[in-house]
């Protein structure tokens, strides 16, 4: 499949009533901020075809992401540094890059389906590696037309400006725009920009373990990405049900606990052998005060729980899912307050303890929960997408569990395993019968 690069613009922040830009400044940048992947986050929303001649018309969305940008212009900065090396945001109002293009095939004609994957990333969403002129830009779109009449919008916002909610409430206030115009689609509240309500205590106060921000044995500074392959492995209504039945867990605890066990097996860890589940949490509702509505930054951090494979196997799923709900339940306001602290310490060395960066072992494994975020409210005036998904993960291990776009309880398993691993996961996903009970591996 080939995509033609049609037309490739900056887009400033603008409004129609001539609302002066904001003035130049520096955005401070929070450990929280600084401990994420230092890259765009990517990922393509899917829209079925309209008959409307004006279907994503480059000019209506130009205008609207120009409105939208009013009001997140942070994020028509660049990413930057201050003397001593730390990075900050500078609201130079440079804007965000728009790329307009074309397939040569529609969209049942993606290799692999919309499964993420490299090729799937350079084919639909720009990339800050496609030229010079693209450093320190935030936020990057590409709009491609299929020959089906279908369009896939795709996104990628730099990491250390927004998590997924932050970026989320950007892209759904560009599309509100583009919909319903700037007077009903404003954001209520706006964006919340000051971010200096997670900066450290002084002097630092480190109350509790924060291993998930220390590499562990077999992982060590990146040097080389263990190959894996990647999978949308859906679980119906029905499914998930049937891993509840009869137990007093939510259906994030039950999930997590089965991709847990499956990926034990289908890894053939040895009994003894330590296994470690990381999960991300959000602190917009753990610290006290809770942080404002709209908080444009990152929020999100690190928990975890460690068991040997031979537990997590031998285990019933409540078991296991008491596990989890053990690591998450610690995680407030004192928590995350001690944490961001600790980060505080360690910010100055963070080189290989950002996310992606290390080597995660074989034995770990990460799930990132989609559930409860507004994934399908991206409606540009022609209807909700009918997929939204990332579109490459960036290491072996790594889960992400995105609810399906009709609100009929699927629950989408995306994985990255290693090729010898992944099939055996995807057998063992969906044995259910007496998923309550503990697992074999023959």
């Amino acid at each position: 499949m080939e995509v033609e690069i049609l037309e490739s613009c900056m887009v400033k922040p603008s409004d129609d009533i001539g609302t002066p830009p904001p003035p130049m400044h520096v955005v401070w940048l929070s450990n929280l901020d600084l401990l994420v992947a230092r890259s765009h986050t990517p990922t393509v929303y899917v829209y079925r075809p309209s008959p409307d001649p004006d279907f994503f018309s480059p000019g209506v969305l130009s205008a609207a992401l120009s409105k939208a940008l009013v009001r997140f212009y942070p994020l028509a900065g660049r990413l930057a540094q201050d003397g001593a090396g730390r990075p900050q945001i500078h609201c130079t109002g440079e804007g965000a890059l728009l790329v307009t293009a074309r397939a040569d095939a529609t969209l049942q004609d993606i290799p692999g389906g919309f499964a993420p994957s490299d090729e799937l990333r350079q084919m639909l969403v720009p990339s800050a590696a496609d030229g010079e002129d693209r450093a320190g830009i935030l936020a990057m779109f590409q709009v491609t037309s299929f020959k089906c009449g279908g369009v896939c919008v795709g996104a990628a916002i730099h990491h250390t400006a927004a998590d997924g909610l932050a970026a989320l409430d950007f892209v759904n206030t560009w599309a509100a725009i583009a919909s319903k115009g700037v007077d009903e689609a404003a954001p209520a509240p706006r964006p919340w920009l000051d971010r200096t309500l997670l900066r450290a205590r002084s002097p630092p106060d480190v109350r509790f373990d924060h291993s998930e921000y220390s590499p562990r044995g077999g992982g060590g500074p990146k040097t080389a990405r263990v190959p894996f392959d990647s999978a949308i492995l859906p679980m119906s209504k029905t499914q998930v049900d049937a891993l509840r039945a009869g137990k007093k867990v939510s259906t994030f605890k039950a999930v997590v606990a089965h991709v847990w066990r499956c990926a034990c097996i289908a890894r053939g860890l040895a009994g003894d052998e330590d296994t470690r589940l990381y999960m991300t949490a959000d602190a917009r509702s753990r610290v006290r005060p809770p942080l404002p509505e709209g908080y444009l930054g990152n929020a999100i951090f690190r928990a975890s729980a460690v068991a040997t494979a031979g537990d997590v196997v031998s285990e019933q799923l409540d078991a296991v899912a008491g596990r989890v709900s053990g690591a998450t339940a610690r995680l407030d306001d004192e928590y995350v307050r001690s944490l961001v602290d600790y980060l505080e310490q360690v910010v100055g060395d963070v080189a290989g303890l950002r996310k992606g960066e290390w080597v995660m072992p074989e034995t770990d494994l990460w799930v990132i929960s989609w559930q409860g975020l507004p994934i399908y409210d991206a409606d540009f005036g022609w209807g909700r997408p009918a997929f939204m998904g990332r579109a490459c993960l960036q290491f072996s291990g790594l889960v992400y569990l995105v609810p399906g776009p009709d609100g009929d309880g699927r629950l989408d398993v995306v994985v990255a395993m290693e090729p010898k691993s992944l099939a055996r996961f995807k057998e063992l996903l969906y044995e259910l019968k007496g998923a309550g009970v503990p697992c074999t591996a023959d």
